[in-house]
């Protein structure tokens, strides 16, 4: 028989949406547990690099950012459209800003605008050029105490003795190319020395989020169960009454007098879920995803009678299945001098496009895997990932098979299974539009967005180069994802629903285990962020208020 303890609110999942939620209500005066199924907290937020899209908050309007509520909610309509309720668009555009500024009163952690970072739709109504994304500046990982063990590794570290954001990758991926590149190199260095004197041990992007929040935590007096997997929702009378989870090889029986957020993730790392409901080819291995995100919380949200939606999306991302883990393929793709083919050899899309809409198309045309096509005057011009412009790439990328390399495109439309003569075309048309500066095929460098990640010294246009200098490289491209977008139907106050649309009493949900206020879309930066967070406050509020 299970051990039954008793709380006001128990919040399932240790990321930046449950964080959130268990600050909420504990500072709300709730006695308020917090349970995670890894042995860290942070799950893929601590990876993330901690960009938050949140419309119209203080940190941009303190920055000048003219951003204004009527412009946001254009915008965001344009973006999402009829996929979401308009009523919970608008409680996130209501509580988004509060969100953000009831952070930064109950914990350490504080928001710089991550300027000139486009929205990804900015030549749509109410868009912006200059963007709307915030991220959290450097933490002092110190005020974690012996919690520090305990986060989140992220995706990628920064290099050792540097202070790195997410902003300051557009110009080192340039080092080679812009004197900006070589400054903030010299920047994220400087910043590092200057506060280790202070004492400091300064995290940034997901392990600063993920570290603040903790922190909020444990100002708030939250205790915070790790290898706590959650095993079902308890329901009584109809209504979620707790949750029952394995605690040090026990089954324990968590009793919520006020309810119960569910806030444990997507389902990226199911097979059978991902098989179930997303189209093939599908698997676990091209996301970036937190492991321990399986979907829990969201079958137990549905055998308690909750509807699904937008089960069949993720927070797509084109990647390349290197050895060492899947790689987001962000600014690689989008510097001038690369395309994307398909297996007739003919390019498909827009490669800077937005990553979401990259990967919607990939599977549309059902061209997964793809290639992209590059050559050594890129390889002499960019970093790629963690390497710098002109090393070679890794032996065991090649020995993979998910970088292939020969000394004439024939060669290498050969290895790749393309046909040679229109892989031969296909470069020809591009470099020849490449030289004029202008993409009429796919239209690549006519957004604002599509020019952040590229080349300003490059000529005529930042995004386009063309493929011309031997050795020729193809990497392979497969439809990955930071995450899955589909789980628990929820409304604007982050109460969970059932299929006919009436309210399961007790049971919240917000981030990853709820189906995504973004739809079908990807409005900016932090899309899964911004969002997590706010649904979490508002998860959190609507317990506080209701007796």
């Amino acid at each position: 028989m299970a051990v039954t303890v008793e709380y006001d609110v128990v919040v399932v999942g240790a990321g930046a949406a449950g964080m959130t939620a268990a600050l909420t209500t504990a500072r709300s005066g709730l006695n308020t547990v917090l349970v995670e199924k890894a042995s860290v907290y942070g799950g893929s937020t601590a990876r993330s690099g901690a960009g938050i899209w949140v419309p119209n908050n203080e940190v941009l309007l303190a920055a000048g950012v003219p951003d204004t509520p009527a412009k946001a909610d254009t915008y965001m309509a344009a973006v999402v459209g009829s996929d979401v309720p308009a009523a919970r668009r608008q409680a996130f555009l209501t509580h988004g800003p509060r969100t953000i500024s009831y952070l930064q009163r109950w914990t350490p952690l504080r928001f710089a605008w991550m300027q000139g970072y486009p929205d990804y739709y900015p030549e749509l109504p109410g868009g912006m050029p200059n963007g709307r994304s915030i991220e959290p500046r450097a933490l002092d990982a110190n005020v974690l105490g012996d919690e520090l063990a305990r986060l989140n590794g992220p995706y990628q570290a920064s290099p050792a003795g540097t202070v790195v954001y997410t902003v300051d990758y557009k110009w080192l991926s340039l080092i080679a190319r812009h004197p900006r590149g070589v400054a903030t190199a010299t920047e994220i260095v400087w910043r590092y020395l200057q506060l280790a004197a202070q004492g400091q041990k300064p995290v940034t992007m997901g392990q600063a989020l993920a570290g603040g929040l903790r922190a909020g935590l444990i100002a708030a007096g939250v205790p915070v169960w790790l290898d706590t997997p959650l095993l079902d929702l308890h329901v009584e009378n109809g209504r979620v009454a707790g949750v029952l989870a394995r605690r040090d090889g026990a089954e324990v029986l968590i009793r919520a007098r006020r309810g119960v957020v569910m806030a444990s993730g997507g389902f990226e790392h199911n097979e059978r879920m991902r098989k179930q409901f997303q189209a093939a080819p599908i698997g676990t291995d091209w996301t970036v995803g937190a492991a321990s995100n399986t979907g829990d919380g969201i079958e137990a949200g549905e055998r308690a009678g909750a509807a699904l939606t937008l089960m069949d999306d993720s927070w797509w991302g084109p990647m390349i299945p290197l050895p060492g883990g899947p790689w987001f393929c962000l600014s690689e793709r989008t510097l001038p001098g690369t395309i994307f083919v398909n297996q007739a050899g003919k390019r498909f899309v827009n490669e800077a496009a937005p990553y979401s809409d990259v990967v919607h198309v990939m599977y549309d045309k059902q061209h997964v895997p793809c290639w992209m096509i590059t050559d050594q005057d890129y390889r002499n011009r960019y970093l790629f990932k963690d390497l710098a412009p002109l090393l070679p790439y890794p032996d065991d990328w090649y020995a993979s098979g998910a970088l292939v390399k020969d000394w004439t495109l024939a060669g290498l439309a050969a290895k790749i299974g393309v046909p040679a003569a229109a892989l031969r075309a296909t470069v020809d048309r591009f470099n020849a539009q490449a030289r004029a500066g202008r993409d009429p095929d796919f239209r690549r460098g006519d957004s604002v967005y599509d020019a952040y990640f590229a080349d300003p010294t490059n000529t005529p246009s930042p995004c386009l180069a063309p493929i011309w200098l031997p050795p020729f490289y193809a990497f392979k491209i497969v439809p990955g994802d930071l995450g899955t977008k589909g789980g628990l139907l929820t409304d604007a106050r982050a109460r969970v629903l059932r299929p006919d649309g009436s309210v399961i009493g007790g049971l919240h949900a917000a981030g990853n285990a709820s189906a995504a206020v973004m739809g079908r879309s990807y409005a900016g930066a932090g899309s899964t962020l911004g969002p997590a967070m706010t649904f979490g406050h508002v998860a959190g509020l609507d317990i506080a208020a209701t007796a």
